[in-house]
């Protein structure tokens, strides 16, 4: 059985692919060149988030062209969205009671 996909829902989805890309190519970069943990824990949680998000948003456009609903894509869509940023969370709180060093410049009053 053929995938029956318009033309715009091709564009559409690959514009998602294309778009998803971008935002994991620029997640996987902040965490390989950002200097610290907490820094290079912010870029691959926020941008991966929004990767992931549009790639599962182009699957679901596909497989409702299929005639699919996307019960599956909905499920991981919500998973990914509500254990990224906990987890980032639990992290960033596990570096703080281990009082891992930051190389951000802060400044003197905001320490007192």
């Amino acid at each position: 059985m053929g995938i029956s996909l318009t033309v715009w829902m091709e564009w559409l989805a690959a514009a998602l692919v294309l778009v998803a890309s971008v935002f994991l190519l620029v997640g996987a970069i902040g965490l390989v060149r950002l200097p610290d943990f907490y820094m290079r824990l912010h870029a691959p949680t926020k941008a991966s988030t929004l990767g992931v998000g549009g790639v599962l948003l182009a699957s679901m456009l596909v497989g409702l062209a299929q005639g699919q609903p996307g019960i599956t894509e909905l499920l991981i869509t919500l998973f990914v969205f509500v254990t990224a940023p906990v987890s980032a969370n639990v992290l960033a709180q596990a570096a703080l009671h281990l009082r891992l060093p930051s190389k951000a410049k802060v400044p003197p009053d905001v320490l007192s």
